[in-house]
């Protein structure tokens, strides 16, 4: 933060006011230099596809991210967590909503965890393991775990 108000002519406190920690900081900058992910969801007609062309997003992402804002977001990640899962869950509540108006969700079944499962597991994928995952590796979690959750039985 202190190289952030240098850079803005500006005081700590100042940043402080607009964004609560520095990872708040950060992802307002990543939004402010690429669009947020989720202003523009896919709309295929599949669910399978929506979620992962949706992935495919936040991989390619995090591809663009230089490993320094990687890890300053891992060690800021607590703070920022809650804002991020509620974008990227309200992202999944619409793929899942548009699927169950076509058929292929049952609402009855999708629970906030359920719903951003596959999100989750991309993120365990991209910050814990450390690499991109496959298309391989995005569609094995789309269609072992995630389409098995919310189908209708």
């Amino acid at each position: 933060m202190e190289g952030v108000a240098a850079r803005a002519n500006t005081g700590k406190q100042v940043l402080y006011r607009r964004w609560p920690s520095r990872a708040h900081l950060v992802l307002a900058a990543v939004r402010h230099r690429w669009s947020s992910i989720v202003d523009d969801l896919p709309d295929t007609g599949s669910l399978r596809e929506d979620v992962l062309s949706l992935m495919r997003r936040m991989a390619d992402r995090f591809e663009r991210m230089s490993p320094d804002l990687v890890h300053g977001l891992l060690a800021e990640a607590g703070q920022a967590a809650p804002e991020i899962r509620e974008r990227m869950g309200g992202a999944m509540d619409t793929l899942l909503t548009r699927a169950a108006e076509r058929g292929e969700a049952d609402p009855s079944r999708i629970t906030p965890r359920v719903a951003t499962v596959a999100i989750d597991l991309l993120r365990h994928e991209l910050f814990i393991v450390g690499a991109r995952p496959t298309d391989e590796t995005m569609a094995t979690i789309v269609d072992e775990v995630f389409l098995p959750l919310v189908r209708k039985t």
